[in-house]
């Protein structure tokens, strides 16, 4: 690899070793999302540098990453140029982002409001194309003890066992929980069983002394707290 100096520039590279030469020289904060996909790609093909091919793939996905992390190995390998062992380090790398940011949002140690209840749990259910149903566990200060995964359903619902809930509610000695499902749909609007369900969860709750404290319906970009608008 040629030695980076003062007597070439950028545009003197090769325009697949571009990318890392860039980062050396100027930081990560200075490449394009293109340029850090090339880097996990490692090149090319035939006809486009890695990062032509990068920029080729994100323009299909509107420039998003967050879609493009959404892809699944064969969606990614039908792009020319993108093998099995591509696509793997791509999903790979999006996925170590998507967990980063997860860890980042754990650190909330207190939930306040229903924005705290949500930073907390739209990393993890925000952009799935499945429902899930998650509770909060917290203690009488609404500090976080535990969260948990309580089902896993389809599209457009998921059953929940409310006994399942309460049970690891005792175990934990949390007295206060918040309950959250997703939206794959993207809509907000509560279902009827949606009302339902936290009517019944809330009831279960009154006799055994634990409060729910709120119940989220949570998309990618946004959140219905039941507690906001005063219908918990």
């Amino acid at each position: 690899m040629r030695e980076l100096n003062s007597s070439f520039s950028i545009k003197e590279w090769n325009e697949n070793d571009r990318p890392r030469e860039k980062l050396i020289a100027k930081g990560k904060s200075a490449l394009t999302d293109a340029e850090l996909l090339a880097i996990l790609i490692g090149s090319g093909n035939k006809e486009e540098s890695a990062v032509a091919l990068s920029r080729r793939m994100l323009a299909s996905e509107n420039q998003s990453i967050d879609a493009l992390g959404k892809l699944s190995l064969k969606q990614l390998m039908k792009y020319k140029g993108i093998g099995e062992a591509k696509a793997i380090a791509i999903i790979a790398g999006l996925e170590l982002g998507r967990r980063r940011k997860n860890e980042d949002v754990q650190r909330v140690s207190k939930i306040s409001c229903s924005k705290d209840a949500f930073d907390l749990l739209q990393p993890i259910i925000g952009d799935l194309e499945h429902e899930e149903f998650w509770v909060l566990f917290l203690n009488n200060s609404n500090k976080v003890i535990q969260k948990k995964q309580i089902s896993i359903g389809g599209k457009t619902g998921t059953l929940v066992d409310v006994r399942i809930i309460f049970k690891a509610s005792l175990e934990y000695g949390a007295t206060t929980i918040v309950i959250a499902h997703n939206h794959p749909s993207g809509s907000l609007v509560p279902s009827k069983s949606d009302e339902i369900l936290t009517q019944k969860i809330k009831e279960a709750g009154l006799t055994l002394d634990i409060r729910l404290l709120d119940h989220l319906i949570i998309t990618e970009k946004g959140y219905f707290s039941f507690a906001d608008q005063t219908i918990l």
